[in-house]
């Protein structure tokens, strides 16, 4: 990715110290930089990824809490409950890439991403695992939503969940989906 990074973070809610937050912009960038490798956004006619194409790429993080998120989940998604992260791509699919028109001076806006604090400090928790890992891994998480990786189909799934245990690999911070130790696989207790 050559492009320069607008990567607005932002305190809504929630008690986030300053190592969260730089942790959180490091990941974004990283996920950024290992979806351009992976071909994130693949413009055909240019033979190259959006993000190689655009002089600056936006992103914005909103770093907040479970009532928040719980409303903007029920008001997009149609789940009434909190969740631990949500994306807001601006553009609709890695697919229409080609056909995206992209003025040379004005910046590729990628997307917004929520977390949830409470939610993250639950799931830590359960899965035995640091807090600051998980944010991590769910700013990744997030971020790959926004440049087009999904997880509804089960071969992208596995796509995007390699490609996150590849960027938190170079992180130091271990696979987020192994089973946890003494933890029925089948039963998740």
């Amino acid at each position: 990715m050559t492009a320069q990074l607008d990567l607005d973070v932002a305190i809504e809610a929630g008690n986030w110290s300053d190592a969260e937050q730089e942790a959180i912009m490091g990941a974004v960038k990283a996920a950024l930089r290992a979806a351009t490798q992976d071909g994130a956004l693949w413009d055909e006619a240019c033979d190259q990824s959006l993000l190689d194409q655009a002089g600056v790429i936006e992103v914005s993080v909103t770093l907040s809490d479970d009532a928040r998120v719980r409303d903007l989940n029920r008001d997009y998604r149609g789940k009434d409950a909190p969740t631990n992260v949500l994306s807001f791509a601006a553009l609709e699919s890695d697919e229409g890439a080609s056909d995206f028109a992209m003025a040379s001076d004005m910046p590729l806006m990628l997307g917004d991403i929520v977390i949830a604090r409470e939610t993250c400090e639950r799931e830590a928790i359960e899965q035995n695992k640091p807090l600051l890992h998980h944010l991590i891994h769910l700013s990744v998480h997030g971020t790959l939503h926004l440049v087009g990786y999904d997880h509804m189909v089960d071969d992208e799934a596995e796509h995007m969940e390699q490609l996150e245990r590849h960027i938190l690999a170079g992180m130091g911070i271990d696979d987020p989906y192994a089973p946890i130790e003494d933890q029925d696989v089948e039963t998740g207790q």
